[in-house]
């Protein structure tokens, strides 16, 4: 953005930006939380601008536990998903509260990646995970790095960048190949394809995330879904939940979330 730009977005002038910008004036906490608004900066971080500035934080951190309507709500929507993998995910990529649906594809994982807290991106692409079995690795993989990378730019985290040389380090499974974007739901967005024991499954996935949330907890959460992206995927989910009914002495598909 331009200073001209921002100046108008945060109901400010130019010269008073330009004053902000090199010292010669300090920011009001209003303006504080204005700039930070408009340049898309987390809540997180306008805390910490808060308090460069001066002021005392804004936004609380507060557990999960403590809120109790954001967590009946995103709970709730994992019940509803059901038979279909859910869960939700901290700015850190670790699993916050999941619909445990589909244990079959996370068979021969090891044991210390389902350890909690389960971190997504490792549980799906390490070698010891679910790697060998994403059929698709290359591409998934690209995607995730891509996600990473967009992430580090917002906010320079260590955990992320971590992350993301770890991912980087990942062999590719053997035999593994780009898969051509022509063919199938990839024309379009990059699916998560699986190998199991009851046939492979290919998964699309969204996210979603709390609108106007005013806590840092919150405002970092995000909901994955995933969802068939053919028919065959229906079929095989079919026959997992059939056998985990069988397993299990009734419907294993109740109301958990874990």
């Amino acid at each position: 953005m331009s200073q001209t730009a921002l100046a108008l977005a945060a109901n400010s002038s130019t010269r008073h930006l330009s004053y902000l910008e090199t010292g010669r004036a300090r920011p009001s906490r209003d303006m504080v939380l204005r700039l930070g608004e408009q340049l898309n900066v987390s809540l997180r971080d306008q805390n910490a601008l808060l308090l460069a500035a001066g002021f005392a934080p804004t936004f609380p951190e507060r557990p999960l536990g403590e809120m109790a309507s954001a967590r009946s709500a995103m709970e709730q929507i994992l019940r509803v998903h059901l038979p279909y993998p859910a869960y939700v995910l901290d700015r850190h990529w670790n699993v916050v509260l999941s619909n445990a649906a589909l244990p079959q594809l996370y068979e021969g994982c090891s044991p210390e990646l389902l350890r909690s807290p389960v971190n997504a991106v490792r549980l799906i692409l390490h070698p010891d995970g679910m790697g060998p079995r994403v059929e698709n690795f290359v591409e998934w993989r690209a995607h995730t790095v891509t996600v990473l990378k967009q992430q580090i730019e917002v906010r320079a985290d260590p955990v992320i960048q971590a992350l993301l040389t770890e991912v980087l380090s990942y062999p590719a499974p053997r035999g593994a190949v780009a898969l051509a974007s022509s063919d199938g739901p990839q024309r379009y967005v990059t699916p998560l394809r699986i190998r199991t024991r009851l046939g492979r499954v290919s998964f699309l996935n969204t996210t979603t995330v709390f609108a106007a949330a005013a806590d840092i907890t919150l405002s970092e959460l995000a909901l994955e879904m995933l969802f068939p992206a053919d028919e065959a995927t229906i079929a095989v989910v079919r026959d997992m939940v059939d056998e985990a009914k069988s397993s299990a002495g009734g419907d294993p598909l109740t109301s958990r979330a874990g």
